[in-house]
């Protein structure tokens, strides 16, 4: 193969990098080499934010190793109570801006941040500090967040999904003019702003990429993901921790390119994880078929059932190991 590939003279060249291969006409015929198939397959981390991870020094040590590692991206829980787990919590801003000050690659970011819970001015401008001190790495997760009686129930608030989907989507669009530096004036259902410039706007331009998570089949998610530039599906028939099935990633991908009709030249990510097998053909068997139905991150969790799912010392066993060998 090496022969074969060698006959692109941008192949051939000393420095080669995977899209310069993947670009190679004779690649492109083959179709079916590792560095050509695997090119659109990122790998991430995914910590609560309790327990041992509730401390922003401990996140901090991940974040380090993963990047010394080769995964390309932490991506951290946004919790402020969840029963099932009675621990310790700490905040995800504060968890990531450790992680930015201990990395300078990686990509970081929340999965999720229940928009609806927060103040979008105040989202904002966390969001756009993490973006400045990580010199523009930051992935926003948003989603409706849960469990819903926990997170908005315990404290007052309305428990309607309807009503809390209603503001997901109103304080999406508000996050993205605030992350322009330009004046924002809105008149909404569930906010009002009058002449509001946040400043400094952020790093990355016109703003941080937006991921949005949901369950599937439910459609209505999914729509809404399509409009970003992510999706971060959750599966009925498959808990935090296991591997989706492959039919479903497939109708999902479907069903989320066909709303993407007027942008399918734009970027879009589909994330799914899972505990790999930490055996290279064990790997290569439970995640190739995610990315011929077209899932382009896997992010390595815990089961949640488990006892290690917010203990350091297992988690950054397996973060050491580095990604799945595929």
């Amino acid at each position: 193969m090496t022969a074969r590939i060698a006959a692109c003279p941008e192949v051939a060249a000393a420095a080669v990098d995977v899209v310069t291969v993947a670009r190679c006409p004779l690649v492109r015929l083959l179709g079916h080499i590792a560095v050509s198939h695997y090119a659109e397959m990122r790998f991430s981390i995914n910590i609560p934010n309790f327990g041992d991870f509730a401390d922003a020094r401990t996140v901090a040590v991940v974040a380090a190793a993963a990047e010394q590692a080769g995964w390309e991206a932490l991506f951290v829980w946004d919790h402020v109570l969840h029963r099932r787990h009675r621990r310790p919590f700490g905040d995800p801003w504060m968890l990531l801006t450790a992680a930015a000050l201990a990395t300078s690659r990686i990509r970081l970011g929340t999965l999720v941040t229940p928009v609806a819970r927060r103040r979008p001015q105040q989202l904002a401008r966390q969001v756009a500090t993490l973006d400045a001190i990580s010199g523009g790495r930051v992935i926003f997760g948003a989603g409706l967040g849960g469990p819903i009686e926990d997170e908005f129930g315990s404290f007052g608030e309305t428990t309607d999904p309807v009503v809390l989907a209603e503001r997901l989507d109103e304080g999406l669009d508000l996050l993205r003019r605030y992350w322009s530096g330009e004046p924002v004036n809105h008149h909404g259902r569930h906010y009002q702003v009058r002449d509001v410039t946040l400043l400094p706007a952020t790093v990355q331009r016109p703003r941080p990429p937006v991921w949005v998570a949901g369950f599937w089949p439910h459609r209505r998610p999914m729509r809404r993901a399509a409009r970003w530039d992510g999706a971060v599906p959750l599966f009925t028939s498959a808990t935090h921790g296991h591997a989706p099935p492959v039919d479903q990633v497939r109708d999902l991908v479907a069903y989320v390119h066909q709303h993407r009709a007027d942008r399918q030249d734009s970027p879009f990510e589909i994330v799914v994880g899972g505990v790999s097998p930490g055996d290279p053909a064990k790997d290569h068997d439970l995640i190739e078929p995610l990315i011929d139905a077209g899932a382009t991150w896997w992010d390595e969790r815990q089961l949640q059932s488990s006892d290690e799912l917010d203990q350091l010392a297992p988690v950054l066993r397996r973060v050491e190991q580095g990604p799945p060998a595929l």
